[in-house]
C-alpha cells in the first residue's frame, strides 16, 4: 500500500505539472497586449498553487520510497535489487537514491520543491514573466515525470516478494553517499531554475537588472551546492576507492564539473547584469548552457555508455529517453533564443579596463575550459561508436586546460580591484605591486625547493599570489563595514587559492611506497615510518575483513595507530579496500593493505601527501564564500524592497 500511495502521488504531481504548464502559457499568451499585470486572466491564479501542490506531492512520494527502503519491503523491485535486511538503517535510507530510479525521483522531488518555492516567494518580477518562468519549470519537471512513470517506475512491485535483497554496491555503502548525491542534485536542479528564468524572460522579453536580481539567489544557491557536491565527491573517491587520487578526469566526474564551470560563468554574468545592466544576451545563453550541461551529465550517467563507479548501469533505452528530453528542452530553448535574441536590447557599454571587462574575460576563459572538458569527455565516446577505443585523461586535460586557467587566475587577481564601467591600472598601482611581489616570492621559494615540474610550479606560485590578491579588496576599509557579499567574494577567491595550493602540492611533493612487509617490519614513506604490528579478522554488519594494525610515527614523534582493512561483502559479493588516514596540518598519511603473499608477507601501499587536505578545505571555503554572498545579497534585496515600500507608503500618505 505504501508503494501504491507513492506512485499515485507521482501521477497526481504529473497531472498538476500539465495544469501548471497550460495555465502559465495561457496567461503569457493572454497578457501579450498588456503593459502591466492587470490584463492577466483568472486562470493565472491556478499556476502558483499547482506548482506548490506538485512540490508537496513529490515530497510525499519520495517519503514513501524512503519508507519502503527503511522497512526493507522486498516486494518492491527497487528495494529487492538495491537493499538488504542486514544493512545498517543509514545505508538502507541512502540506498533509496543509490540507484537509477530512486535518484531520478530525488531529482524530480528537488525540482518540484524548487518550483514550489519560486511560486511561493518570488514576487520581484512582473507576474506575466513569473507565469512564464513557472510554466517553463513545470514543463521541465513534466518530462522527468514521464521518464519516471513510463520507463523508470521506482514503486514497481514484484510478482512474488524476494526472500532477501541483493544489497547495495559496497563502494556506495558509505556516509559520503548520504551527502554527495543530494547536494549535486540540488545544484543540477538549481540550474533548471536558471533555465526556466531564461526561458520566461525570452518569452516576455523582460531581460532587465530586476530579472537578474531575481535570478541570482537561485543560481548562487545552485552553485554552492554544486561546489559542496563536487568537493564531497572528490574526498569520497579519495578515501573510499583506495587509489590515493582525488580527481582522475573520469567522465562522470567531468559531468559534474561542466555544470559548475557554466554556473560560475553564469553567476558572474548575472552579477554584471544586476549591477550594470550589461551582458543581457550572454546571461540568457549561459542560463541555457548551464542546464544543458546538467542534462548532458544525466544522460552520460544513466545511458549505459559509461563504465564508472559513479555511473548507473541501465539499459540504453532510458538513455535515449533522456537524450530526447535534452534535445527537446535545450533545442527548444536555443530556437527560442535565436528567435528572440535580436529583440533583446543590449545594456550599457563598458571599457575593457573595468570590472565588467575582467568578468567578461574570465567568462570567456571558463567557457573555453568547459569546451575542453566537454571535448575530452565526448571524444572517446564518439570514436568508440566507430570502433576505435581512445583514452583521454590527465595528459590532455591538465596542460590544455592550464592554457586558459593561468590567464583566468591572473585576471581574477586584478578584477575585484577594478571599478565598474571604466578604470585604470595607475589607480591600483599599490595593490598590483603587492601581487607582483607575491608572484616573485612564490617563484623564488619554489625554485629553492627544486625538483618541481612546470604545472605544479605554476600552481604553487599562482596560489600564493591569488591568496594575497584575494585579500586586497579589504585594504583600507573598516572590516565591520565591509558588505557581507564582499566578504563572500574574498573567501571564495581565497578558497580557490587554497585548493590550488593543495592540488599543486599533491602533484609536486607526494611520496608513494608499495612494498610487502611481514609482521614487525617497518616501511618508510616521506617523513613517516610505518610498522605492521599484525593483521586480524574483524566483522561488520554485512561484511568481514582482514584489518592491518599499523603503528606510524612522523619524524620520530609519538606513534599513532592506523587500521586499514581489506573487506569482503556478501550482499552483493565484492571486495573493497578501506584506507586509513592520518591528517596533519601539513599533509596526510594514506595507508592501504592488500593481500597476503605465499611467503606470509602483506602488501602495503603508503602515500605521504603534503598539504592535500587544503584541496577540500579550499572547496569548503569557496562554498562558504558563496553562502555569505547569498545571505548578503538577500539582505540587500530585502532592504531595497523595504525602502521602496516605505517610499510608496509615504507617497500615498502625501497624496491623501
Amino acid at each position: 500500500m505504501i508503494a501504491e500511495l507513492g506512485l499515485a502521488a507521482l501521477w497526481m504531481a504529473a497531472a498538476l505539472a500539465i495544469l501548471q504548464v497550460v495555465t502559465g502559457l495561457l496567461t503569457v499568451y493572454a497578457g501579450r497586449g498588456g503593459s502591466d499585470d492587470s490584463v492577466l486572466p483568472e486562470i493565472a491564479r491556478l499556476t502558483r498553487p499547482s506548482a506548490v501542490m506538485q512540490g508537496l506531492l513529490t515530497i510525499f512520494s519520495f517519503a514513501m520510497l524512503l519508507w519502503v527502503f527503511a522497512i526493507t519491503d522486498l516486494s518492491v523491485r527497487l528495494v529487492a535489487e538495491n537493499s538488504h535486511s542486514m544493512k545498517p538503517l543509514v545505508f538502507k535510507i541512502a540506498a533509496a537514491w543509490g540507484n537509477h530510479e530512486g535518484s531520478m525521483l530525488l531529482w524530480v522531488t528537488i525540482m518540484s520543491l524548487a518550483g514550489a518555492l519560486i511560486a511561493l516567494v518570488e514576487r520581484r518580477l512582473p507576474e506575466r514573466t513569473m507565469q512564464a518562468t513557472i510554466a517553463a519549470q513545470g514543463l521541465v519537471a513534466l518530462g522527468f515525470y514521464a521518464f519516471l512513470l513510463l520507463s523508470s517506475n521506482p514503486f514497481d512491485r514484484l510478482t512474488f516478494p524476494a526472500l532477501e535483497g541483493a544489497g547495495l554496491n559496497p563502494l556506495l555503502q558509505d556516509l559520503g553517499l548520504a551527502f554527495h548525491p543530494p547536494t549535486l542534485y540540488v545544484g543540477y536542479v538549481g540550474l533548471s531554475i536558471a533555465f526556466s528564468f531564461a526561458v520566461g524572460a525570452l518569452l516576455t522579453r523582460e531581460v532587465t537588472p530586476a530579472f537578474a536580481r531575481a535570478m541570482r539567489p537561485w543560481i548562487l544557491a545552485a552553485w554552492i551546492f554544486l561546489t559542496l557536491g563536487i568537493t564531497a565527491g572528490s574526498y569520497w573517491a579519495y578515501y573510499e576507492l583506495g587509489w590515493g587520487g582525488w580527481w582522475f578526469w573520469d567522465p562522470v566526474e567531468n559531468a559534474s564539473l561542466m555544470p559548475w564551470l557554466a554556473a560560475t560563468a553564469l553567476l558572474h554574468s548575472v552579477s554584471v547584469l544586476a549591477a550594470r545592466d550589461a551582458l543581457r544576451t550572454w546571461t540568457i545563453m549561459l542560463g541555457v548552457v548551464a542546464f544543458s550541461m546538467s542534462m548532458l551529465g544525466t544522460f552520460l550517467v544513466r545511458s549505459g555508455i559509461l563504465t564508472s563507479v559513479h555511473a548507473f548501469a541501465v539499459d540504453p533505452q532510458r538513455g535515449t529517453f533522456i537524450l530526447i528530453l535534452l534535445a527537446l528542452y535545450i533545442g527548444g530553448a536555443l530556437l527560442l533564443f535565436a528567435l528572440r535574441a535580436g529583440s533583446i536590447v543590449e545594456g550599457k557599454r563598458f571599457a575593457v579596463a573595468s570590472r565588467e571587462g575582467a568578468l567578461v574575460f574570465n567568462n570567456v576563459m571558463l567557457s573555453a575550459i568547459l569546451a575542453i572538458v566537454l571535448l575530452g569527455t565526448l571524444y572517446p565516446l564518439v570514436t568508440e561508436a566507430f570502433g576505435v577505443r581512445v583514452s583521454v585523461g590527465p595528459p590532455y586535460f591538465d596542460p590544455v586546460s592550464a592554457i586558459f586557467v593561468i590567464p583566468m587566475l591572473l585576471v581574477m587577481m586584478v578584477g575585484p580591484l577594478l571599478r565598474w564601467r571604466q578604470d585604470s591600472a595607475s589607480r591600483i598601482k599599490g595593490q598590483l605591486l603587492a601581487i607582483l611581489a607575491a608572484l616573485a616570492v612564490g617563484i623564488i621559494v619554489v625554485v629553492l625547493i627544486g625538483g618541481v615540474h612546470v604545472l605544479p610550479f605554476l600552481g604553487l606560485v599562482l596560489a600564493l599570489a591569488l591568496a594575497v590578491a584575494s585579500l586586497s579588496p579589504l585594504k583600507g576599509r573598516k572590516l565591520r563595514r565591509v558588505p557581507l557579499f564582499t566578504w563572500g567574494m574574498v573567501l571564495a577567491h581565497f578558497g580557490i587559492a587554497m585548493a590550488l595550493f593543495g592540488m599543486a602540492s599533491d602533484s609536486a611533493f607526494t611520496k608513494e611506497k608499495l612494498t610487502a612487509v611481514g609482521v614487525g617490519e617497518t616501511a618508510m614513506v616521506g617523513p613517516w615510518s610505518v610498522k605492521l604490528d599484525g593483521v586480524e579478522p574483524v566483522a561488520g554488519p554485512n561484511w568481514t575483513a582482514m584489518q592491518g594494525n599499523l603503528t606510524a610515527s612522523y619524524r620520530g614523534e609519538q606513534p599513532i595507530t592506523l587500521t586499514p582493512q581489506s573487506r569482503s561483502f556478501w550482499a552483493p559479493p565484492q571486495q573493497t579496500k578501506e584506507s586509513a588516514l592520518s591528517t596533519r596540518w601539513n599533509g596526510q598519511l594514506y595507508a592501504v593493505i592488500g593481500e597476503q603473499s605465499a611467503q606470509g608477507r602483506w602488501q602495503l601501499r603508503l602515500w605521504w601527501k603534503p598539504f592535500v587536505i587544503y584541496i577540500w578545505l579550499g572547496g569548503g571555503l569557496v562554498a562558504l564564500g558563496g553562502l555569505l554572498s547569498l545571505i548578503g545579497r538577500m539582505m540587500a534585496d530585502l532592504r531595497l524592497r523595504m525602502a521602496k515600500r516605505n517610499r510608496a507608503l509615504r507617497a500615498g500618505e502625501a497624496a491623501a
